[in-house]
């Protein structure tokens, strides 16, 4: 009887002790289970609900960024090529001449292009940044253009501040022939006047050059007086001379006295280019030697024809002729009075060719190689 009250009694002890173990380890478990599972599975949600989300959405956007970007771009291309135009600045070179050079400069409003070239004259003033290596701008620091008014006849009235009264004697004649000639790129512009802070100047103030007509391109730009020449029995003429820079060709107009043999002032004109610039020019010959005009000039409807032997070409298999020889052919023949464009022609060759291929099937005006336009 003892026995059997004592094996119940270890039987109630076992069972007992098996449910406490069992309710501790389920109750480990469950502990276990809400503290480590669901911070993953919170960030297994917030990694599925919201990554793959932001990553949708910044693909989305990265298209409409990349697009946006790619407009601005375009507009950008499109603002800065309609946002500057080429102007032809007369400045001076490395040997003091005055020569054209053409720069980009910002578009300005509509009525203030030709305040803004001559701004651009300025030394030290906007146009140094841009200066190519051996040029300087012309007019004396500090000069403030007041104004400009344009007059029917086309002369062009140009007020400037005191400062402009500070350049040295020496520099008058190039300020002079800066000025008219980058003014008269405009080709409703025929010639300047001079106003000084509001008053009308009848000479230049430093050396006293007149200036009551005003001065215009027959004036002459870089005047050469050679020796030798009948004045009576010549004409000034403006003669352009390739010169080659530190940075690129350019061409320097020099006005120089030209005889005229048998009233036939065009042959004249290209005789003397042929022969080059004056030994005492700080200028190169660049046309080939034996280059003469196999025929004479022929004039019509504002069109010169000239027809050079071959030595004129820089190679005659190909009928190239160098582009700076057609360049100044082309710039001082339209400096004569209604030549409006030049046919260039070589005996013996149907066509004559530019250095890159292109041939001249035209007859080649001046703003082909400088533009112009109205002010």
């Amino acid at each position: 009887m003892k026995i059997d009250l004592a094996k119940k009694y270890v039987g109630i002890v076992l069972l007992c002790l098996l449910l406490l173990v069992g309710c501790g380890v389920f109750e480990g478990e469950q502990t276990l289970d809400q503290i480590d599972a669901p911070p993953e599975d919170a960030e297994l949600t917030d990694d599925l609900e919201n990554i793959p989300e932001e990553s949708e959405e910044t693909d989305e956007d990265q298209a409409e960024e990349e697009s946006e970007e790619g407009e601005e771009s375009e507009e950008q291309d499109s603002v800065s090529s309609t946002d500057s135009v080429t102007r032809t600045l007369y400045l001076l070179d490395q040997n003091g001449l005055v020569v054209p050079q053409q720069v980009q400069l910002p578009s300005p409003e509509s009525k203030e292009v030709a305040k803004q070239v001559l701004e651009y004259l300025v030394q030290d003033g906007p146009v140094t940044s841009m200066l190519p290596s051996g040029f300087q701008a012309v007019l004396p620091a500090g000069t403030e253009i007041i104004d400009l008014n344009l007059e029917a006849d086309g002369t062009l009235v140009v007020n400037v501040s005191d400062d402009f009264k500070t350049y040295q004697a020496e520099d008058e004649q190039k300020i002079l022939e800066s000025m008219t000639h980058t003014l008269t790129e405009f080709e409703n512009v025929q010639r300047v006047k001079l106003w000084i802070n509001g008053e009308e100047q009848n000479e230049m103030p430093v050396n006293g050059t007149p200036i009551s007509e005003g001065y215009s391109r027959a004036n002459g730009i870089n005047v050469h007086q050679a020796q030798g020449i009948d004045l009576m029995e010549s004409k000034a003429t403006t003669l352009y001379f390739p010169m080659q820079g530190d940075e690129m060709v350019y061409f320097v107009p020099i006005t120089q006295h030209v005889m005229m043999e048998d009233n036939n002032q065009h042959q004249a004109v290209v005789q003397a280019l042929m022969e080059g610039p004056a030994f005492d020019l700080p200028l190169q010959h660049f046309i080939n030697t034996g280059s003469q005009l196999a025929a004479s000039p022929e004039f019509n409807d504002g069109v010169l024809s000239l027809t050079f032997n071959e030595n004129i070409l820089t190679n005659s298999a190909k009928s190239m002729i160098a582009d700076e020889v057609m360049q100044s052919i082309v710039l001082t023949l339209t400096e004569q009075e209604d030549v409006e464009a030049v046919e260039v022609n070589v005996e013996n060759h149907q066509e004559v060719i530019s250095e890159s291929g292109q041939p001249y099937t035209e007859p080649v005006s001046r703003e082909m190689v400088t533009p112009t336009e109205s002010i």
